[in-house]
């Protein structure tokens, strides 16, 4: 809906196949799949994060102009096509036909929430993204706000100490970019020492204001991204890597590229073209944008990177890089506290202002902050499992791979690069041995 670029001939090629009447039904049902991605796109202004197939497809859904009962219909009827087709001995494309059949009933659950559906947070997560998080009680973040207490110089709340802490690790407007590129310069060296980009991929990056969110990527196709990052609030220095990663390399741009490249182009799989926001893709994008970071600057190597390039490009003291670093660990501990809120929230149990002190006392959000984070909730609701659940979910699948774990970077790189260039479901990761 969003974002188009060039067609490439392999789609060109699939898209003329579909039209005189495909030799293979899956890619028949995968072209059905896109057009009523496009379709509910019409309802759901955030639902269609990229697409870059064939224009003709989208102007075919824009003449039709579905309702939603419709969309449902045009997925169920898919859906069932897909399920009625017969096993072929040895056939190559299972995991083809399970990331279809998973994200049409995606697809299913989305329409049926925008009909007026009322499901619950776990529900509407196991519906649109093939995953429950876990709940944990205040008393699970107990440990890590006792450590933190210890820890912050001063006294009174934790979380005032926390902002008052962190105010010394504010980027300066004027030097933003500068940091920025330089984590993303890094980011990119690592990723291509161990994975394959292509020679073409390029991505630009915007600075805007009056988001949800903090960081955005736009996959525009034909290996190129916008992005964006809001600075509606002060930006801290440990941020710049991690948006870097997240956004850039090994994140979503080099995710998007790598299913463009690998499965989009290489097979004709025209069902990738188009990316769907609430949908199971989402969990393995954003498990593998937060793992990103800790892949590719392991142990030590990100406080040494901070401390030597980007406190100084910061123009910050270099010298509490590693007493910054202590500090945004502990704190990474409470990731899940704000699943809880958004769960409390959304299933009634909290009001806004509940949600809003759940999220200042236990994920330890100025208020501003945890207001900024409560209008992410309203608008992606469920999505916000993606983040923390994705990431050990992709975690775990990359350190128990065969040769991982044992200090075999070559093993878990090969793992992920895997992982990006043929997603799995989330509920591969979770049945793995």
């Amino acid at each position: 809906m969003r974002c188009f670029r060039s067609i490439s001939p392999v789609i060109l090629a699939v898209a003329a196949s579909a039209c005189v009447g495909s030799a293979d039904p899956v890619d028949t049902i995968a072209t059905d799949y896109v057009k009523a991605v496009l379709a509910l796109g019409h309802h759901d202004p955030d639902y269609v994060d990229a697409y870059y197939g064939p224009e003709a497809w989208r102007a075919e859904v824009d003449s039709l102009a579905l309702t939603l009962t419709e969309v449902r219909e045009q997925a169920l009827t898919a859906r069932a096509a897909l399920g009625a087709l017969p096993t072929r001995r040895g056939e190559p494309d299972g995991r083809r036909r399970a990331f279809l059949d998973r994200h049409l009933a995606a697809l299913i659950t989305r329409a049926d929430m925008l009909l007026g559906a009322e499901l619950s947070f776990d529900d509407e997560s196991a519906g649109l993204y093939d995953a429950v998080a876990p709940a944990h009680p205040a008393e699970f973040y107990e440990s890590a706000l006792s450590e933190l207490n210890a820890l912050l110089p001063g006294s009174g709340p934790v979380t005032a100490r926390l902002a008052d802490f962190r105010a010394d690790f504010v980027i300066p407007t004027d030097r933003l970019d500068s940091v920025f590129q330089r984590a993303i310069t890094e980011c990119r060296a690592r990723t291509a020492a161990w994975m394959d980009l292509p020679a073409d991929e390029s991505f630009t990056v915007e600075y805007v204001t009056d988001k949800s969110w903090s960081g955005y990527n736009w996959y525009q196709g034909g290996h190129a991204s916008v992005i964006q990052l809001n600075t509606d609030f002060p930006v801290y220095v440990d941020r710049a890597l991690d948006l870097a990663c997240h956004e850039g390399y090994p994140g979503h741009h080099a995710l998007n590229v790598s299913i463009e490249s690998h499965l989009v182009e290489a097979r004709g799989w025209v069902e990738y073209s188009v990316y769907p926001l609430f949908s199971p893709l989402s969990l393995i994008a954003e498990g593998s944008a937060n793992y990103g970071v800790t892949l590719t600057f392991p142990g030590e190597e990100r406080t040494v990177f901070e401390q030597d390039v980007l406190f100084p490009a910061a123009g910050l003291d270099p010298e509490r890089a590693a007493e910054y670093r202590r500090v945004m660990q502990l704190a990474e501990r409470l990731a899940y506290a704000g699943n809880e809120a958004a769960r409390g929230y959304l299933d009634g149990v909290m009001e806004a202002e509940d949600a809003v002190d759940w999220l200042t006392q236990f994920a330890l959000m100025a208020p501003d902050r945890a207001r900024q984070r409560l209008r992410f909730i309203e608008q992606y609701r469920s999505y916000v499992i993606n983040y923390n659940l994705g990431r050990d979910l992709v975690a775990a699948h990359v350190e128990t791979a065969p040769g991982a774990g044992s200090g075999d970077r070559a093993a878990e790189w090969l793992a992920f690069a895997e992982l990006l260039r043929e997603p799995p479901l989330p509920s591969d990761l979770r049945t793995r041995d």
